[in-house]
């Protein structure tokens, strides 16, 4: 098993992300309900790699996942825009009876787990009922981006559902598009310029090219139709 401390993800300037300490690489899939919701994931085939290895940044790739140098040709432009302040700076608080959400909006990858069951902020509310505790904490933790978190009250611990140290392919049939990479396990993300990100559980990092909020995911890749 690929161990956190080893894993590391760096961007390169107007380039591809570079992934050393053999990080697993699948397909993680959206699978929605009969109303189009999204409500849980599945996992495809592993895909070969090598222990270091370049995932496309710009979207251009003809050999995706991997960079084959499109960015070059297309003079793709990846300044990182995101915000680095920690999460919880950037985070609204809800408040519930047994539970309180955090909520990080620009950090959106549009996975739409939020949704379901009445949305994820009407059933913090109702977080003392185990029925609708159990549905919160499940959506909540499918949030791919980290954008939602759970937490406990009674020990202000963060109710984290514990994720292999891997890299997802995402793929959303509903919205017909491919969508972020999906950092998982607590892997760290270094900039351009050598600044370490804070290290979440989840995190989703654009592929499409057209995110607003590099290297982070924005959802844009549902509006341009991203094909991997």
């Amino acid at each position: 098993m690929t161990d956190a401390k080893t894993a590391r993800v760096t961007v390169v300037e107007n380039g591809p992300y570079l992934v050393s300490g053999d990080v697993p690489l699948a397909p993680q899939t959206i699978v929605a309900d009969a109303d189009g919701g999204s409500e849980a994931w599945t996992e495809g085939a592993a895909v070969a790699h090598r222990a270091n290895y370049a995932l496309c940044r710009c979207g251009q790739s003809a050999t995706k996942p991997f960079c084959d140098g499109s960015h070059q040709k297309v003079g793709f432009d990846g300044t990182e825009t995101a915000s680095r302040e920690p999460y919880l700076d950037q985070a609204q608080r809800l408040d519930g009876p047994a539970l309180q959400l955090t909520d990080a909006e620009g950090l959106c990858a549009f996975s739409r787990f939020c949704d379901p069951h009445g949305q994820v902020w009407n059933q913090v509310a109702a977080s003392d009922d185990p029925e609708v505790r159990a549905l919160f904490v499940r959506q909540v933790n499918a949030c791919p981006a980290g954008r939602l978190v759970a937490w406990d009250k009674a020990s202000g611990a963060a109710v984290e559902t514990s994720l292999p140290v891997s890299i997802g392919l995402i793929e959303d049939p509903v919205q017909d598009c491919s969508g972020p990479l999906w950092l998982r396990g607590g892997i760290p993300v270094v900039a351009a310029d050598g600044y370490e990100y804070e290290v979440r559980n989840r995190v989703t990092l654009c592929r499409c090219g057209a995110s607003s909020n590099k290297p982070f995911c924005d959802g844009a890749h549902a509006s341009v139709k991203f094909k991997a």
